[in-house]
Order: C-alpha cells, then sequence, then structure tokens
C-alpha cells in the first residue's frame, strides 16, 4: 500500500476508510522517501522545508477550505497535486457569519449575562439593541460561501454590497475600494481567502471607514484583519462591534481582546458542526482515494486543477 504521511489529527471515520488504502505515518516517524501522500488540514497545513523534503509526494489533501499553510504553487510546480473541501462547508459557514451578525446587533452576550446574574428581576429591562433589519451589509470576498452568506442573509432585507478582485454577475453593488465600501455599509463580513495578498487587508483605515456605528463580522482567516488595530478601534469607539471566529495566532486570542464587551468570540468553529465535519472528512478521503485509483481528483485548489 501507498504511504500516507497524517499533519494534525483525523477522524476515526476518516481513519478508518484511509487505513483500509495506505500505511499511514505521524510526523514522528516516516520515511520520506516513501511518502506518496499527505493528509493535512487548513491550520497545520505543510512546513515548506517538509514539503521540499519528500521526493516522491504526488498528491497533498486537505481537510478545510482554506489552504494557505500550503505553497499550491510550490507544490504544483513539482507536479504535486492539492486539494480542499470547497462547497461541502459553505452553508454552515454562512450560518456561522450571520449568527455572528445578530448576536452583535442583539446583544446576545450582554443580555444573556443579565438574566443570568440577576439583573433583570432586580434593575428591570436590559438597554435596547439595534435592528438587523435593512442593513447596508458589505462582503468581502463574494466567492461561494460569500455568496451563501448574502442568500441567508434575504430574510432581513439588506442592501449587499460587495468587494473582490473583480465585478461578478450578480444583482449587487461593486465596490473596487474597500475603504470606500466600508465607508458605505452598517456590516463588513469578512470571507476572502487567506495569504499575503489578503494580509492585513482590513486595516485602520477601512476598520474607520466602517465606523462608531459599523461592525465587522469575521470568518474568513484571522491575517485578513489587522488585529492590532481591531482591537484599538474597539477600545476607543472608533469601532462599534466585531463577531470573530478567526485570530491571528491560533489558538491564542490576545487578552485584550476577550475583555472586551462589544465583541462576539467564537474558537474558528464556522464548519464546526457534525455534519458538515462528516462531509469535509469524506471528501478529503474521497481526493486522496480517487488519486490512487485513476491519477485523478474531485476538487484541486486552482493552482493545480491543470494537473
Amino acid at each position: 500500500m501507498p504511504d500516507l504521511l497524517q499533519i494534525g489529527g483525523i477522524t476515526e471515520r476518516m481513519r478508518s476508510r484511509l487505513s483500509e488504502a495506505f500505511d499511514i505515518h505521524q510526523l514522528d516517524s516516516f520515511d520520506a522517501e516513501s511518502i506518496t501522500h499527505i493528509v493535512t488540514n487548513g491550520h497545520d497545513g505543510v512546513a515548506p522545508d517538509l514539503l521540499a523534503s519528500l521526493p516522491n509526494l504526488k498528491m497533498i489533501s486537505v481537510y478545510g477550505v482554506g489552504y494557505d499553510a500550503v505553497d499550491a504553487g510550490a507544490a504544483a510546480q513539482r507536479g504535486v497535486v492539492v486539494t480542499h473541501t470547497p462547497d461541502v462547508l459553505n452553508n454552515e459557514v454562512a450560518t456561522t457569519a450571520v449568527l455572528l451578525m445578530l448576536s452583535c446587533y442583539r446583544e446576545l452576550l450582554r443580555d444573556d449575562a443579565y438574566v443570568r446574574s440577576g439583573q433583570w428581576e432586580a434593575e428591570g429591562n436590559a438597554p435596547l439593541t439595534r435592528s438587523a433589519d435593512n442593513q447596508k451589509v458589505g462582503i468581502l470576498g463574494l466567492g461561494r460561501i460569500g455568496q451563501a452568506i448574502a442568500d441567508k442573509l434575504k430574510p432581513w432585507a439588506p442592501e449587499i454590497s460587495y468587494h473582490s478582485r473583480n465585478a461578478k454577475d450578480v444583482p449587487f453593488r461593486y465596490f473596487d475600494n474597500l475603504q470606500e465600501m466600508a465607508r458605505h455599509v452598517d456590516v463588513l463580513i469578512c470571507i476572502t481567502p487567506g495569504g499575503p495578498s489578503t494580509n492585513k487587508m482590513v486595516n485602520a483605515d477601512v476598520l474607520n471607514a466602517l465606523g462608531s456605528n459599523g461592525t465587522l463580522i469575521n470568518v474568513s482567516r484571522g491575517s485578513v484583519v489587522d488585529e492590532e488595530a481591531l482591537i484599538e478601534a474597539l477600545q476607543n469607539g472608533s469601532l462599534g462591534w466585531a463577531g470573530l471566529d478567526v485570530f491571528q495566532k491560533e489558538p491564542h486570542v490576545p487578552k485584550a481582546l476577550r475583555e472586551l464587551s462589544n465583541v462576539v468570540l467564537l474558537p474558528h468553529a464556522g464548519s464546526a458542526t457534525t455534519e458538515t465535519r462528516a462531509a469535509m472528512g469524506d471528501l478529503t478521503v474521497d481526493n486522496l482515494l480517487r488519486h490512487i485509483h485513476d491519477g485523478s481528483v474531485i476538487t484541486a485548489v486552482p493552482e493545480c486543477r491543470h494537473l
């Protein structure tokens, strides 16, 4: 059987299927010459020096839609196919984005604490919150998940705008300048891929443009937002609220961010449901099994679709 290098954890369901087709090796014990396939995830990826040390590597299967921790361009130059798990998590991540937005608008954490502490009984009704209806929503990165977010927001009758590299054939307003879009909208939802081209794209200027009544939602990558600028904006009131599922140095979340009352924090749980994670695991394994069967894959990343 071919030798598979496992990086990061996998589910028992994945292990059961993979062990029937591969000899599975761990990072602390493997022969670089024998490894032909890798299974990893979007967070751990494959270190550049490790990638370079595997002369017979043919394929890398990433559990997750994001793959910025794998140098797909370098892999493609060597003829190594990289795959990921798009589409199966679109709706779940979109639900998480809407959940974060509604939690910010309706002060879910504040009011939950108000009831639990006994303040409601002792002091009366909590302060009023904001309506999420008829808001101007800007989406940074209108790919498949971005479109799913727009679809899920329809019951709240938003005005949708978006910023991406190019305009798309969609019934939403296109901004070629992110700062201008931030100035126009009430809430900015980040769902663009990570990597050098989007690093700290949401900077202090964008946050200031979003303004003291604005809300930032990030379900993309922590690197997309300048975390220090975000903390400062939330502390001084130049940004109103934030709902975050991702962070710059996960799982580390700065204490200053954790102490803020105008932030909702999730542990990178955008796709973390039993059903969606099972579908992601199945697709991760299906890509590997298809490759050893006939050399093809199901969901190659864009850099490797020509292979």
